[in-house]
């Protein structure tokens, strides 16, 4: 009966483990590069979660083919989003809010309220993707960074009206 072959490990220069990443992993590297790690943290954490693999011919060229497929799907999100990004910059958002005679809101208008207006527009903003330096206090004109991802940034013009009474 033949006996499993296992796959050597090779040991990196400071005698730790040599993985191959198959994700990005924070403090440790991208996808695709060749790290030493120690054996624990290998065996017990990369190797279990799927984060890295064990660098065999067959290994690499799975990988490559991987992050042709990544490289591909990245691109096309960054040439939807920069067209996303350009429908936004030629909108205007009017939010009413409750307000005193003065202006001054009673509550506030955030990220979350932005991002409402801006999808009942059809633009799919999440509240994460509104950069506000604070919560929005007073009726007026703001103009709101918003970061959509892949370092593509966009500006919408934010009017706050204070909110008609009900008659």
């Amino acid at each position: 009966m033949p006996t499993k072959q296992r796959h050597q490990v090779r040991k990196g220069k400071h005698g730790g483990m040599q993985l191959v990443l198959t994700e990005d992993v924070t403090n440790l590297g991208k996808q695709g590069d060749l790290v030493e790690v120690k054996a624990g943290y290998g065996r017990n954490y990369l190797l279990p979660n799927g984060l890295a693999t064990v660098p065999t011919e067959h290994n690499m060229r799975l990988l490559d083919r991987y992050k042709q497929r990544v490289q591909a799907a990245r691109e096309a999100r960054i040439a939807d989003l920069k067209i996303v990004a350009e429908q936004i910059q030629r909108v205007s958002v009017t939010i009413e809010a409750n307000a005193n005679e003065e202006g001054h809101l009673y509550g506030s208008v955030g990220a979350p309220e932005i991002s409402k207006a801006l999808k009942a527009q059809n633009l799919m903003v999440e509240p994460d993707m509104v950069k506000l330096e604070g919560p929005i206090r007073e009726c007026a004109l703001y103009s709101v960074k918003l970061n959509l991802g892949h370092d593509i940034e966009s500006e919408v013009k934010v009017a706050v009206v204070r909110q008609q009474e009900k008659k």
